[in-house]
């Protein structure tokens, strides 16, 4: 099995906002680490769900990459973006299997004052999700 690249599929998926790409990158077994939620969420679907409403929350057309870091399983992804007038700026922290499939997805952003407002737009997101 010829692996596929999770870096490459990540960043089709966020610019296309296709969540579609996601069932393909997601091992099912994958672990979402939040900035703002204590206990890391576990399994595809809910990872799913937090990476599809962060694609409306920070796809906006201020978000950018400014930093990539690759290894043999492992990418750090730093962004910048604005968000009401708040100036972001975090990490997104992949980290994959042989399958090229990520079994951890962990964000951290600063400073705290966009930490509160990503929760707050995040919390949204989430829940209109679920209507």
């Amino acid at each position: 099995m010829t692996q596929q690249d999770p870096v490459e599929i990540w960043h089709r998926a966020l610019e296309a906002k296709d969540t579609r790409l996601l069932d393909t990158l997601l091992a099912d077994d994958c672990v979402f680490v939040s900035p703002v939620v204590h206990t890391p969420q576990s399994g595809k679907k809910i990872t799913k769900a937090y990476l599809t409403a962060a694609f409306f929350v920070f796809g906006n057309e201020t978000f950018r990459y400014v930093r990539q870091i690759v290894g043999t399983r492992d990418a750090m992804l730093e962004f910048e973006l604005e968000v009401d007038g708040i100036a972001i700026n975090g990490v997104d922290i992949l980290h994959w299997n042989d399958a090229g499939q990520v079994t951890e997805f962990k964000v951290m952003i600063r400073p705290l004052k966009a930490i509160n407002l990503i929760h707050q737009k995040m919390g949204a997101a989430l829940n209109s999700s679920k209507s």
